[in-house]
């Protein structure tokens, strides 16, 4: 039986997710976020939506941009 590689669960209906030609296996949505999602570069959270990239970075929203000193960003309405 697959196993998550987040968390080690056993779990028959497991999902096999593929990046950049490295396969992953999870037992949930929540450990493939915890595994895969990026991290804002200044509150930590992870990004599910868009979010917002400048200079090289990527930020959960034009707040957290602003807050590192990026101007001219906002979100996506």
């Amino acid at each position: 039986m697959p196993q998550c590689e987040v968390c080690g669960n056993e779990y028959d209906k497991s999902m096999e997710i593929t990046r950049e030609g490295d396969r992953h296996v999870f037992d949930s949505f929540e450990c493939a976020i915890h595994a895969l999602a990026p991290q804002c570069a200044h509150c930590g959270c992870r990004i599910i939506g868009h979010g917002v990239e400048a200079e090289g970075a990527t930020y959960c929203c034009a707040h957290c941009a602003s807050e590192e000193g990026v101007d001219g960003v906002r979100d996506r309405a």
